[in-house]
């Protein structure tokens, strides 16, 4: 028996509804325009810019990424023009899209996090923030917020604090205890989502040179190999919270999306698959939708029980 017309495929996080549960993740994406000539920017559920800060970070020493078996390693080291630059040389590009723009955030301080939010909060265009309290790859920030709820409790809460309508996700480490309680603390300090999760601390040693094949010493593992292991987490994560959870690591399939939901996920983001095919992120959208005939179900929730049950 087939559906009688085309499946909803459409989700909401918060207040904001995206046409697909499809995003394209922070750092793997640049700042959504350097991808519009390579994808339909239409055709996906939204994306999220790479992470903003006060001022301007230069980011790491090159080499940035290597490959690893069913994986890369990044470094990054968060390099951005800073949030004004973006307001008046990135945004009014991408005002040029329907499609859902979230910006992720970071600072070194609760504070630093608030201010580039209220900078933001003045510029048309923007749906909604993502924030960062989970980078393995710089010193200061990052992992030191997103492993102590008492911090997360402390960033989220400032960050609700700034924005005023727009929606506010946090993107959280794999790298702790128990998820559970870091994502009870970011709901209740106000988060409307919870990004899980960031990149593993990695590293990878070319034995010739008796170096590190990236510029510094550790980078971020990304890639299929995480992707049981986030799975997990967004499946305990989901269990805890009541707020959406965006699923968030070795996507590369349409099957590794409804695998995501079928754990409780409401939506994913694709990372490394943009940087080993550029429209990655456009085909899974489009073979999602694909997958959805055939089948008599009106919604992304009917055709995720359809094909993948939810676990208990």
């Amino acid at each position: 028996m087939t559906s009688a017309g085309p499946v909803d495929l459409s989700v909401n996080i918060g207040a904001l509804r995206l046409r697909n549960p499809i995003i394209a993740a922070s750092g793997t994406f640049g700042y959504g325009v350097e991808f519009a000539h390579l994808i339909d920017l239409e055709t996906i559920g939204g994306f999220v810019t790479k992470g903003l800060s006060l001022t301007p970070i230069q980011g790491s020493p090159a080499p940035r990424l290597c490959h690893t078996p069913s994986g890369m390693l990044n470094a990054v080291g968060l390099q951005n023009i800073g949030v004004r630059a973006f307001v008046t040389e990135k945004l009014p590009v991408l005002r040029k899209f329907v499609t859902p723009v979230l910006v992720n955030i970071f600072g070194y301080s609760p504070e630093e996090y608030a201010e580039v939010i209220r900078i933001l909060e003045d510029a048309p265009g923007i749906a909604g923030y993502e924030l960062n309290i989970s980078c393995p790859n710089v010193k200061q920030g990052g992992l030191q917020f997103g492993s102590d709820p008492a911090m997360v409790s402390q960033v989220v809460g400032v960050a609700r604090q700034a924005a005023e309508t727009r929606s506010l996700w946090v993107k959280l480490s794999p790298l702790v205890t128990d998820i559970r309680v870091i994502a009870k603390a970011a709901e209740e300090a106000g988060a409307d989502g919870l990004t899980v999760a960031n990149t593993y601390p990695a590293m990878s040693i070319d034995v010739k040179t008796r170096r590190s094949r990236l510029g510094c010493p550790t980078g971020g593992l990304s890639g299929p190999a995480i992707r049981p292991i986030t799975l997990r987490l967004v499946w305990e994560a989901a269990k805890a919270v009541k707020i959406p959870i965006i699923g968030l690591g070795g996507i590369e399939t349409v099957d590794d999306v409804l695998e995501y939901l079928s754990v409780g996920a409401t939506a994913v983001q694709v990372g490394t698959a943009s940087f080993v095919r550029p429209g990655a992120i456009g085909d899974l959208a489009w073979q999602l939708e694909r997958r959805s005939t055939g089948f008599n179900v009106q919604n992304i929730q009917g055709l995720t029980e359809v094909l993948v049950p939810k676990l208990d």
